[in-house]
């Protein structure tokens, strides 16, 4: 069997992010589970807020081309998000509604959460592992998005002292729970790949 490819991103690009540690983790097991990963930082493609009027004028700007593309050759995508007042983080949903504007060809409507899978975690200081984020989340990808989330989620409370010395997960539930994630994702993104011919 092929091994699925993954795209691996956070909502955070905050200078010592708790969310981008658990992203670098992500990777670390997404790898051990055998899959092709990805992982790629939201700062190195800088979208202006969602405007219709500036979208009407110039059309999605080429970074919402971009990153459109490269979830499109991905199976499956795992997204780790942060919680700003109980919800999702600017940068995270300006980046989910300009992609999702993007299209292409004779593409449908959302095409880069269709015909692939999710995976969310999220890390926060406070005692709900960004809970109410992912669960906001999940909101956006499957009612706003029409997209397929593993019924997983990975919330790492704590987040000051979540991580030891080399960055793994000192909880073993968070630790469980993250390769519970990754092995339920790299398993229906490979049975995707599969259906899908690639």
């Amino acid at each position: 069997m092929a091994n699925p490819k993954i795209l691996v991103f956070a909502g955070s690009i905050r200078n010592g992010s708790f969310n981008a540690r658990l992203a670098a983790l992500a990777v670390k097991e997404l790898v051990i589970a055998d899959a092709e990963v990805t992982h790629i930082s939201l700062g190195d493609f800088p979208l202006p807020l969602y405007d219709g009027n500036l979208e009407t004028l110039n059309g999605p700007p080429d970074n919402a081309y971009k990153l459109k593309r490269l979830f499109c050759t991905h199976e499956g995508i795992f997204i780790v998000s942060p919680e700003y007042n109980a919800s999702v983080t600017p940068l995270l949903k300006n980046t989910i509604d300009w992609v999702s504007r993007v299209r292409e060809g004779r593409e449908v409507p959302l095409a880069a959460y269709k015909d692939r899978v999710f995976a969310i975690a999220g890390a926060s200081p406070g005692p709900f592992g960004a809970m109410r984020s992912l669960m906001a989340l999940r909101q956006v990808l499957e009612v706003g998005c029409g997209a397929l989330v593993i019924p997983e989620m990975v919330a790492v409370r704590e987040a000051t002292n979540a991580f030891d010395e080399r960055d793994n997960l000192t909880d073993t539930r968070a630790a469980g729970a993250l390769k519970n994630a990754v092995q339920r994702l790299v398993d229906v993104a490979r049975s995707s790949a599969i259906g899908s011919g690639q």
